[in-house]
């Protein structure tokens, strides 16, 4: 993914809180990492009206006061207005309205403390009118920052950290031992009657091997029965591993080795259940290729391939599967520690908002 979908994640400037993050910049307050962040962007608090500056106190100075530079020359006075009736000659121009004294209103220099102008001065604008931004200029793109900054952005969908790679491998090798005892109890008669069909052919082909000849063609003479069975038990297979992941999935987000390893999937827009559709939709990226097993373990590579994409990516370490039901896989807090509901003032909101979210 080029850049990050909108949520709350750890902020970069305080690694102990988190904010959300629209897509193309943080938004609201920051709040505790540990903390479980409202649904969507956080409430858009009002700023207090800037109190007025106080006007500095201008003391008068005397005309004894004054420097020689200050002072007017003898007989000076204000310029008299104009007589009646008379034009400014073509070309004329009023002259510039005075400005602050020098070294009052300026940008102060590094290290030196602000000048204030005069009372009722108002700073120049930022560019003489009609200036615009030089050619080719333009404000850096959300995609952009995180090419240029991929390690400032830590993932937190719904404030829960990202599930490793090590919980989930070990997740799913609890999930297949499961689904191997399921297979022992509702694929053994199958077994057998292959085993019935293949222990014949096992006994030719050794009495071949010992015997000096080509045990291969004794082994290659399999019965279409043979195949069939092969097949049954595959397609079995797939139906029990079926049951065995889409529901726990679809209303808990664990199976029993997630449980286990305190690992739980989870939609990438909200925390509820996800559903028995979206749920199958996720198992069959991966589980629909079990009977290809069939055709030279094509399909055992393509889940083996599937398993391994999560490596790929770093941002959300999506699977293949996760990326087309639009899930992730979280790590829950230990020691059954929920978070707390970062939205409600009580107690009580917190604990029900952290029970939903588990």
């Amino acid at each position: 993914m080029s850049s990050l979908p909108a949520g709350w994640y750890k902020d970069p400037a305080d690694p102990t809180t988190q904010r959300y993050w629209d897509g193309e910049g943080w938004l609201g307050k920051a709040i505790p990492a540990d903390a479980v962040p409202p649904d969507g962007p956080p409430p858009v608090e009002e700023e207090p009206p800037p109190a007025p500056a106080p006007e500095p106190a201008v003391a008068p100075v005397s005309p004894s006061q004054q420097t020689p530079q200050q002072q007017a020359p003898p007989g000076w006075g204000p310029m008299p207005p104009p007589p009646p009736g008379w034009q400014p000659p073509p070309g004329w121009q009023p002259p510039p309205a005075q400005g602050p004294p020098p070294g009052q209103g300026q940008p102060p220099a590094q290290g030196q403390p602000p000048t204030q102008g005069p009372a009722g001065w108002q700073p120049p604008a930022q560019g003489p009118p009609g200036w615009q931004q030089p050619p080719g200029w333009q404000q850096m793109s959300p995609a952009m920052r995180m090419a240029a900054y991929p390690h400032r952005v830590e993932a937190r969908p719904h404030g829960f950290a990202l599930a490793g790679l090590g919980p989930r491998l070990v997740a799913r090798l609890l999930d297949i031992i499961a689904v191997l005892l399921l297979n022992v109890v509702v694929n053994g008669y199958f077994a057998y009657q292959w085993w019935q069909e293949f222990r014949p052919i096992l006994r030719d082909a050794w009495n071949t091997a010992a015997n000096g000849g080509d045990a291969s063609e004794v082994t290659s003479q399999a019965s279409s029965r043979m195949d069939g069975l092969l097949w049954a038990m595959l397609i079995v297979a797939t139906l029990l591993w079926l049951l065995y992941e889409a529901p726990a999935i679809a209303g808990s987000g664990q199976t029993l080795g997630k449980r286990v390893m305190r690992i739980k999937v989870v939609a990438i827009e909200n925390t509820e259940p996800l559903g028995f559709g979206r749920a199958f939709g996720r198992w069959a990226r991966l589980g629909l290729w079990t009977p290809a097993w069939g055709c030279a373990g094509l399909g055992l590579v393509l889940q083996f391939i599937d398993s391994l994409s999560p490596v790929f990516d770093q941002q959300l370490r999506q699977a293949y599967h996760d990326k087309s039901a639009r899930t992730v896989v979280i790590a829950l807090p230990p020691h059954d520690r929920q978070p707390v509901d970062a939205s409600s003032t009580s107690g009580g909101g917190g604990s029900s908002s952290s029970s939903s979210s588990s």
